[in-house]
């Protein structure tokens, strides 16, 4: 007898297959446990939407003593250090300290299994070796092991892009080019890896410079080349507890071979697509060094949010690092972001960083919101100052301080909220240059460039401007706002008036 001699036999076994297939594909993973002694893997149970582990795998694993006391309670024990559970209850007791849990310990048969959680707020309190639970990655990391999370950015720069590595905690590494692919081979024991270390490629992406991002090994990760690519140069820098690692490519350009040119915005004729990205130009004179760039909001400061969803702290961020990477890869000027992550920076801290790093231009970024859904357009702006305040930077004058080699020195002194004062003839000048390069490119507002109090200029010890995106309200601009053709059209704009600018105030400094 087979199945095929019986048609109900032979659907309940094709059912039975593809229960068994399905159970398969959606076996939950296992937890990776990293140590000096290699890699081990661990079962994870499923009950809910909640991953769990069995209490006597990881009594195996770390020498605990379980037992289930008469009571009722369940004790974890290690090295005198003891651990108190209980049936339906997520609250736990660790050396007499009370924690939470996200869900109670479960009986599965002859067996406790609690959730991953239970490693990084019961366990690791009372253990005596470190235990790091990363569990989006699924990974436990015990003892002195060197396993940096790795993140992986790309940013299409016109003819050219960059790929931005951050390793965390800091590790080092080194590029090597070796056909067809970029090997990049960090110093550490193992690396926390999201995979795919860069999502498949797309509107993100420059055609045929990256294909793609992959681990080769615990250690190493590729980056396999398009038939674009040219060349590359890396540099490495610390941020923080990050170490930063960042390569740019270059495409090949040929006569018969032009650079493809960004696709203007779907259904939004009046978005032209921004032109190619011009070539590196010699070195700049000395009247501008560094620019601050500062992507307005952040952290639980999200700014406007439109209603397809995009919100301002994410969009301000994407075109501040467009406009980082750009201004230093073809003009060599230093280049500094306020933020370079989802985090709040208070509004004094954001000028802070610029005067301290004695930058030359401050362009804050932001996008606008109005009740008049129809508003639209980008807007800059210039620091405004009363007559009043006018009056009292030009009457600060000058203090004589004595100098360390004897003597009298003029110090001027101007209060910290009028620094701009000095230079807003400049912002003006320099709003007016982006109002130029912007016509043609960017969608203006009625009133392009206005002049309005803000704190984040008022402070600015440098030419200084805020430019407004333009509406997030405006179901149209928020689509255009997002998308590749107008970020690119928006870096060009703000390339191009950074060279003019830096040209006039050259040309002023000779006359």
């Amino acid at each position: 007898m087979n199945a095929r001699s019986f048609p109900f036999l032979s659907a309940l076994f094709s059912l039975a297959l593809a229960i068994s297939l399905l159970s398969q594909s959606a076996a939950p993973p296992s937890l990776t446990l990293l140590s000096r002694d290699g890699r081990r893997p661990l079962p994870i149970v499923m009950a809910g939407d909640q991953e769990f582990i069995g209490l006597d795998e990881l009594a195996g694993v770390f020498q605990l003593a379980v037992h289930e006391e008469s009571f009722g309670a369940i004790t974890v024990s290690y090295k005198g250090k003891t651990i108190v559970l209980t049936p339906d209850q997520t609250l736990a007791s660790v050396s007499g300290r009370l924690i939470s849990l996200p869900a109670p310990p479960v009986r599965r048969g002859a067996r406790w299994i609690v959730p991953l959680e239970f490693i990084s707020r019961a366990l690791a309190p009372i253990y005596d070796v470190r235990l790091d639970l990363r569990k989006p990655s699924h990974l436990l990391i015990v003892g002195d092991v060197h396993v940096p999370r790795i993140t992986v950015r790309y940013d299409p720069l016109g003819a050219a892009g960059r790929l931005t590595i951050d390793a965390t905690p800091r590790a080092n590494s080194t590029v090597t080019q070796e056909g067809e692919h970029l090997t990049i081979k960090f110093d550490a024991d193992a690396l926390d890896v999201p995979n795919p270390p860069l999502p498949p490629p797309g509107s993100q992406s420059s055609p045929g410079l990256v294909q793609a991002v992959r681990v080769v090994d615990a250690t190493t990760l590729a980056v396999d080349l398009g038939p674009r690519f040219a060349g590359f140069k890396s540099a490495a820098q610390p941020v923080d507890t990050t170490m930063r690692l960042v390569i740019d490519v270059v495409a090949a350009q040929t006569e018969t071979t032009p650079a493809p040119q960004p696709a203007p915005a779907p259904d939004l004729p009046g978005a032209p697509a921004p032109s190619e990205l011009p070539p590196a130009l010699n070195p700049p004179s000395a009247s501008i060094r560094t620019i601050t760039v500062d992507p307005g909001h952040g952290g639980d400061d999200e700014g406007v949010k439109g209603a397809g969803g995009a919100k301002e702290k994410d969009l301000t961020l994407s075109v501040a690092r467009r406009v980082k990477a750009v201004i230093e890869g073809r003009l060599g000027i230093r280049a500094l972001l306020t933020r370079d992550d989802d985090r709040n920076v208070p509004i004094d801290e954001r000028t802070a960083i610029a005067n301290n790093n004695k930058a030359d231009l401050f362009i804050s970024v932001h996008l606008n919101a109005s009740r008049r859904r129809s508003a639209s357009g980008a807007s800059i702006f210039c620091a405004a100052f009363d007559q009043a305040a006018h009056a009292t930077a030009a009457s600060s004058g000058a203090e004589r301080l004595p100098t360390f080699g004897g003597g009298l020195r003029d110090i001027e002194l101007v209060p910290w909220d009028l620094a701009q004062t000095r230079h807003i003839d400049q912002s003006t000048t320099f709003a007016a240059i982006l109002e130029q390069q912007f016509r043609g490119h960017v969608p203006l507002a009625d009133t392009p460039v206005d002049h309005a109090p803000l704190r984040v200029l008022e402070s600015s010890n440098m030419p200084a401007v805020l430019i407004e995106l333009g509406y997030l309200t405006n179901a149209d601009q928020e689509k255009l706002i997002t998308g590749d053709a107008f970020q690119n059209a928006f870096v060009q704009a703000i390339y191009d008036a950074v060279v003019r600018f830096r040209d006039a105030l050259a040309e002023a400094a000779t006359q």
